[in-house]
């Protein structure tokens, strides 16, 4: 359901932590394999394992954002989920000054604009 929010939706959310979380550690999991082997990968888990994904998530971010970007010009909103949000607009009557307020400027801007035009009208003619 499009309008239905992400957060009541597991397909999304299991999307959204994909995108986000999972490529960008696995996709510097691959660039260290290809730079010094699976002993590489394991450098990255002599610390903490806590730790060690948020560098890795770091350290891949460049390239997920790249992919994401790609996956995005396949279909718009693929590779950045699209993440539904509600809008209100708090609708309230103007104040009697405030009304007076506008109207002012209004009416300044109706006399500049007869002035523009003047001004313009005398140029073409002369």
């Amino acid at each position: 359901m499009a309008d239905q929010p992400s957060e009541d939706n597991p397909l999304d959310q299991l999307r959204l932590s994909l995108m986000q979380d999972v490529l960008p550690v696995g996709l510097a999991m691959v660039d260290r394999v290809r730079q010094g082997g699976p002993g590489k990968v394991a450098e990255a888990f002599n610390g903490s394992v806590e730790g060690s994904i948020d560098a890795l998530r770091q350290e891949g971010e460049p390239a997920a954002r790249s992919v994401r970007e790609q996956l995005d010009q396949v279909s718009p909103g693929l590779g950045n989920p699209v993440m539904p949000v509600t809008v209100s607009v708090d609708v309230s009557e103007p104040s009697a000054d405030e009304t007076v307020a506008l109207l002012d400027t209004l009416e300044r801007i109706e006399e500049r604009l007869d002035q523009l035009r003047a001004h313009l009208q005398a140029k073409s003619s002369g």
